[in-house]
């Protein structure tokens, strides 16, 4: 077996997630749990990192212990300040958190990023900057759907500028507190996703067309089994559409998505014209850590 070069870690609000890697970032060994920040009490994270990766530091003493995601927020281990866009592997690495974790073991945590729309609103991201790290992607746009999708502008290999739709948060919600979402019937038709798409691309605002799924529903136009899969489809066509409108002359993305997220991020792009690369979410996230390793070099 090769020899371990690090831990990489992606520690989010809800998961924990590590991975031993060696020097071209084969997985050696992984692990994952549902230790997410929002479940860690304060004071417990070094505690809680030791119990997932002690095994790994034992037999590796000294190796290091690469972190990146909401571990550096405020809510985290210690609050790790955002660098600023553009930014690449060499801004990512200067505002690493470094810190000691006894036993000859040594730490750092990867910084967020923010940027600023046109009209000077703020945006930001953590995890989501080492993953763009790790895409290969030298100038182009980067899609990274999720509960907050980012859209990024590569220019230079470095991140340029980045945007977020509450995709995820929104269909949550609709789903779970609307009169809307309360139509839907299980189990889920699939076939409501693309009338989804395709109401997403007519016009009106989005909250008017979010009132359709009921009242198409009433008027005896959409099965309830439809419903959830209309409101995915309405939500992510309109996400897609701004992001296109935000990335004129686009005519491919790197989709960094695995599962449903591909599947159904595929469909939207494809009805819109534009080719998809579809990357793993974990190999490109050990890449990124390895790039900003190395940058720190």
């Amino acid at each position: 077996m090769a020899d371990p070069r690090m831990i990489a870690v992606d520690w989010g609000t809800t998961r924990l997630r590590a991975w031993l890697v060696d020097a071209d970032g084969a997985i050696l060994d992984q692990t994952a749990a549902d230790d997410g920040i929002a479940s860690v009490k304060p004071g417990d994270f070094p505690s809680t990192l030791r119990r997932h990766v002690g095994g790994w530091l034992a037999r590796n003493p000294g190796l290091p212990v690469m972190m990146a995601g909401m571990v550096g927020s405020r809510n985290g281990w210690s609050e790790v300040p955002y660098a600023g866009c553009p930014a690449g592997a060499a801004e990512l690495a200067a505002g690493m958190l470094r810190f000691d974790l006894g036993e000859g073991s040594r730490a750092a945590i990867v910084p967020g990023l923010m940027s600023r729309d046109a009209a000077g609103l703020p945006d930001v991201m953590r995890g989501e900057e080492t993953k763009l790290m790790g895409c290969g992607v030298t100038d182009g746009t980067v899609v990274m759907p999720g509960t907050h999708s980012k859209w990024a502008r590569m220019s230079g290999g470095r991140i340029a500028s980045f945007t977020s739709y509450m995709t995820g948060d929104v269909f949550g919600a609709v789903k779970d507190h609307t009169m809307a979402g309360k139509l839907a019937e299980a189990p889920a038709d699939e076939a409501g996703f693309a009338r989804g798409l395709a109401t997403a691309r007519a016009g009106g605002g989005l909250t008017h067309k979010l009132f359709s799924a009921r009242t198409l529903v009433l008027a005896g136009e959409l099965p309830g089994r439809q419903v959830e899969p209309y409101l995915s489809g309405l939500l992510i066509g309109e996400e897609v559409a701004a992001g296109l409108a935000a990335h004129p002359g686009t005519s491919e993305v790197a989709l960094v998505a695995d599962g449903v997220f591909e599947r159904a991020y595929g469909q939207a792009f494809a009805d819109n014209g534009i080719a998809v690369r579809v990357l793993a979410p974990d190999e490109v996230f050990i890449r990124g850590l390895l790039a900003i390793v190395h940058a720190a070099a």
